[in-house]
C-alpha cells in the first residue's frame, strides 16, 4: 500500500468489495482473483479473498452476525523498517523476520503485532529493504518478483 489503509479478508470478495466501494466512495485501482485494491480520501482498502480451504469452514449468517474476531489488518506506511524493528523490540511487540517480507506496489511489506497481539502491517517505500541487515535470501526473494 502506498497510503495508510486496511486489509479486509473476505469469503465473497466481490460482495465485500462492492460494499466498501459504495459505502465509502472508493475507486477500484486494480482487481484480480486474489484481491481488489480500492482507494479514496487518502487511504486504501484491500479486499483479499480468503483461500477456499479456510473459507469453507466460515458460515455467514443472513443477516450477517458481527464477528468476535474481525478479519481486518491495518496497514501503516513508515519511512524505515529498521526504526520500527527497534521500537517493536523496545515495546515487547513483534515484527516478522525480514525473510518473510514481500513487495507490493513499490513497497516492502512486513506483518507484526502490537503488545496485545493485534496484527498489523508495516509498509516502507523502496525497491529494497530499508533495514540495518538484509539477509541474502530475502534480497534474492525480492529480486525474483
Amino acid at each position: 500500500m502506498t497510503q495508510p489503509g486496511l486489509v479486509v479478508f473476505a469469503k465473497n470478495k466481490k460482495r465485500v468489495s462492492a460494499f466498501y466501494q459504495q459505502t465509502l466512495g472508493l475507486d477500484v485501482l486494480e482487481s484480480d482473483t486474489s484481491h481488489d485494491l480500492l482507494r479514496g480520501h487518502s487511504y486504501e482498502v484491500v479486499v483479499h479473498t480468503i483461500p477456499r480451504k479456510y473459507a469453507a469452514s466460515i458460515t455467514i449468517a443472513k443477516p450477517p452476525a458481527p464477528r468476535e474476531e474481525p478479519p481486518f489488518k491495518p496497514t501503516f506506511v513508515v519511512a524505515n523498517l529498521a526504526a520500527v524493528r527497534s521500537a517493536v523490540e523496545a515495546t515487547g511487540s513483534y515484527l516478522k523476520p525480514e525473510s518473510e517480507a514481500w513487495h507490493f506496489r513499490g513497497h516492502v511489506v512486513l506483518d507484526g503485532w502490537d503488545p496485545e497481539g493485534n496484527v498489523q502491517q508495516r509498509s516502507s517505500p523502496g525497491p529494497h529493504f530499508i533495514l540495518a541487515r538484509s539477509p541474502p535470501a530475502a534480497a534474492r526473494r525480492l529480486a525474483s518478483r
